[in-house]
């Protein structure tokens, strides 16, 4: 069975400009409509919508990609934002939360906190899974129930995944894994490749690979990983230079940057990205961007955790495509990360105009969809997949003369609380600012973080 729709966008940014009245034929089939549903054309100069259209009020951008989430971290929001630390205190607690972990409480909090993302505009996730085994490192009898979990509860919630299944399988460099680690960690990269190997893509997700850390990986098992994606051209992510203890031990192991050591077997190129980036070398940017590895920025993670401003302006003009992320959720909003991103180089150099609001919102969908593999989204053309999110222009926040200013309004202006709908293939996944899917998105965030709680 074949039909289509049409959407009426009362504004929409195509790419380089904002166009008012927009119409959007929409292409859907079955049941995997919501999936895979395409744009066939794009009108302009529909000043009034058409018979039988669908109306979005207010300023339709593509659907955001959230490049880089820990779906569980989302349960520690409000409990580790005070008080003094680092990273290295807040990943204790962390570690409790995973700890209580099961494929059935994750099912519920992962549909929770994507459910959350769709309600601000995310139409794909990157999730950067490694909570793979139960507690002690014993594999449930399905050995990728969590991971199956995950990809349940992102079409419980009617967005697309891309599950990075990462390979962790020390403490540091020559450490083996804590207790809590245990959870984590296969045997070798060679049992974390046959685990993955199961897993299947479905028509809202995608399987890639990650590199928990040059600290959780042995400089000797890189290939492995980085071969198997290869082998599947699927995504393949890793955290790199986080924190500079991390490069210090680095230094002391290996005698090279993380960097460099990932050079060195085979893992940048095109297909990678970086999460973070923060504490590079001029080498270190020169060997991204040469390579075309990505970088995944996450501000208000980055500021939350005091890890530092990471070399963005840099590592874009060496060659590294920018996307963004929310990673642990501290926030749950991809127009904070564009404009943080933003605002923290002006912090940095004292200078405004790093990037163009274009720029950063390309940062935000079509370079952050690139990263996942989902080449084609990110735009609002033929051909595309139909994933869109419309921003209100009646809020405090946004009223004003905003269609002309392109996407300064959407970028520097917007919150996600300014979302009105997010569409993914063509169907709603949010209408009116109200989740179709799941009934009270608060009260299941709220249920899901308690039986971790309790």
């Amino acid at each position: 069975m074949t039909d289509s729709r049409t959407y009426w966008l009362e504004h929409a940014w195509l790419d380089t400009h904002v166009e008012p009245g927009v119409a959007v034929t929409v292409s859907t089939s079955g049941s995997a409509a919501r999936a895979d549903g395409r744009i066939t054309a794009v009108r302009t100069d529909t000043p009034a919508p058409p018979p039988g259209a669908e109306v979005l009020r207010g300023l339709t951008l593509p659907g955001l990609a959230n490049t880089h989430s820990h779906a569980f971290h989302r349960a520690l929001r409000g409990t580790v934002q005070v008080g003094s630390g680092t990273f290295w205190t807040w990943r204790e607690l962390m570690y409790s939360f995973a700890d209580k972990l099961t494929p059935e409480t994750y099912l519920a909090l992962a549909r929770a906190v994507y459910a959350e993302m769709a309600l601000a505009g995310v139409t794909a996730v990157g999730e950067f899974h490694y909570v793979h085994h139960a507690p002690g490192g014993t594999p449930y009898a399905d050995p990728n129930a969590m991971g199956e979990a995950l990809i349940q509860a992102a079409a419980d919630a009617g967005i697309r995944i891309t599950l990075l299944d990462t390979a962790y399988l020390s403490s540091g460099f020559g450490q083996p894994p804590n207790t809590h680690q245990l959870r984590f960690c296969d045997r070798s990269a060679d049992a974390w490749a046959e685990r993955c190997s199961v897993l299947k893509e479905r028509d809202h997700a995608r399987v890639g690979a990650a590199i928990h850390s040059v600290r959780a990986v042995p400089a000797n098992q890189l290939a492995t990983v980085a071969r198997w994606a290869e082998e599947r051209r699927a995504p393949l992510h890793v955290h790199l230079s986080e924190q500079t203890a991390e490069n210090d031990a680095c230094r002391a192991t290996h005698g090279c940057t993380p960097t460099q050591l990932l050079a060195d077997h085979g893992v940048l190129g095109p297909r990678t990205t970086g999460v973070h980036n923060t504490h590079l070398t001029d080498e270190d940017i020169a060997l991204l961007g040469g390579s075309g590895t990505g970088t995944c920025m996450c501000p208000t993670t980055e500021r939350d955790l005091a890890d530092g401003i990471g070399p963005a302006v840099a590592l874009q003009r060496a060659g590294s495509p920018l996307s963004l992320g929310s990673d642990s959720h501290a926030v749950i909003d991809l127009f904070e990360e564009a404009r943080a991103m933003e605002l923290n180089e002006r912090l940095r150099t004292r200078t405004r105009g790093h990037w163009t609001a274009a720029a950063l919102l390309r940062a935000a969908s079509a370079d952050g969809h690139a990263a996942l593999g989902w080449d084609t989204a990110g735009a609002i053309e033929p051909g595309a997949l139909a994933d869109l999110t419309t921003i209100a222009l009646d809020s405090v926040r946004t009223a004003g003369p905003v269609p002309r200013l392109g996407a300064e309004t959407a970028v520097f202006a917007a919150t996600a609380a300014d979302v009105r709908h997010t569409i993914v293939g063509g169907r709603f996944a949010v209408r009116d600012g109200a989740h179709t899917l799941v009934p009270d998105v608060p009260q299941a965030l709220a249920a899901a973080v308690e039986a971790l709680r309790s």
